[in-house]
């Protein structure tokens, strides 16, 4: 940025962090009521976010502390182990050609528009494929530096799109509820009764699984290793996780939080002059995923919400948010984002050497 510009743009950077942390609270709550009062499924989320993107761009410069960050996706993997059961390898094994083509097809829509934009020289290769990746968005942004591209647009394309496909999907969800009768507008009670044995074992569950997955490494880990020891755990009747409405709404702020705080005014300004080519190829990814939702609908009888919400190109994080608030096959749903996110861990770096070097060439 211009440092001529800096004095005379509203700035945060040098205000305390006692008043930093009250505007993002406070810009937190502007977003997030209204959005519940509409019943939006994953208000807490989508508003903390936007809210610490708005923080962030005032060069707020806040960071969630690490730990209750990676405890709070613990408690998002038990929430989804809940409901899910030992159901998710079952269903992957039981539907495999399905999980096949839903996986491949979305890998081969992100890769393409990777492809395009390099071509195209909006962004360099191995840029544009990190950056189009439907995968975890710190872990596309870790990675591409190691592959020779810029994190910087790494982390704007990646972030701005699952800011779009968490409202894309949520307003999707929303509408589909309010067309299928059945779903929950039923008013939320924020502190029922909680057995005390069964909140103290999932709170340990949580606690144990994300401090396992934070130090082994394992991109997704405290979320990915609490939720396989839910399943196992709560499988065999040995933990009943509880998991109160309000524990999870401060789980949804903080993981929103995380996502927004990491932007930067120097990101948005740097990712600007190319902002409109990125929008169109995230809504055109989104799209794309939608008329796989559709296909997957129409030849396989998969409830189109749930097609729709396991093929949305978003983290598997915030994807699990909305499923849960929604009446859908979570298995299914989670599945489908599990085996996806594998994929492209496990093909992602060969698929951007071949893109920088095709596009070199």
């Amino acid at each position: 940025m211009n440092p001529a510009n800096r004095g005379t743009a509203p700035s945060l950077r040098d205000q305390s962090a006692l008043l930093k942390w009250s505007v993002l609270l406070a810009a937190s709550l502007a977003l997030i009521v209204p959005l519940e009062l509409v019943h939006l499924p994953a208000a807490l989320l989508l508003g903390s976010m936007a809210a610490a993107i708005l923080v962030a761009s005032f060069e707020g410069e806040l960071t969630v502390p690490r730990w209750p960050c990676i405890f709070a996706q613990g408690l998002i993997g038990c929430l989804v182990a809940r409901s899910i059961g030992p159901a998710i390898l079952l269903t992957i094994l039981r539907q495999w050609p399905l999980f096949l083509v839903g996986v491949c097809a979305v890998l081969v829509f992100s890769t393409t528009l990777g492809v395009l934009l390099a071509r195209w020289k909006v962004l360099p290769g191995s840029t544009a494929v990190w950056g189009s990746a439907p995968g975890a968005a710190g872990v596309m942004m870790l990675m591409s530096e190691g592959f020779g591209g810029d994190p910087r647009l790494v982390a704007f394309m990646q972030f701005l799109r699952v800011m779009l496909v968490a409202l894309v999907a949520s307003i999707v969800s929303r509408l589909w509820v309010a067309h299928g009768a059945t779903a929950s507008s039923i008013a939320i009670t924020w502190f029922p009764r909680v057995d005390a044995q069964p909140f103290c074992e999932t709170l340990a569950l949580a606690g144990i699984g994300a401090f396992a997955g934070a130090k082994s490494r394992i991109a997704a880990g405290p979320l990915l290793i609490p939720l396989a020891m839910g399943i196992v755990l709560s499988g065999s009747g040995l933990v009943a996780i509880t998991l109160p409405p309000w524990l999870m709404a401060g789980c949804y702020a903080l993981v929103g939080w995380a996502i927004g705080l990491r932007f930067t005014r120097e990101i948005v300004l740097y990712a600007a002059r190319v902002f409109p080519q990125i929008l169109l190829s995230t809504l055109t990814l989104i799209a794309l995923c939608g008329g796989l939702a559709w296909l997957l609908h129409v030849s396989a009888g998969i409830d189109a919400l749930t097609a729709y919400l396991a093929t949305s190109p978003g983290g598997a994080d915030t994807v699990a948010i909305i499923a849960a608030a929604s009446k859908v096959d979570l298995p299914f749903v989670m599945a489908m984002q599990t085996a996806r996110f594998m994929l492209v861990m496990l093909i992602g770096p060969t698929l951007a050497k071949m893109v920088t070097r095709w596009t070199v060439r």
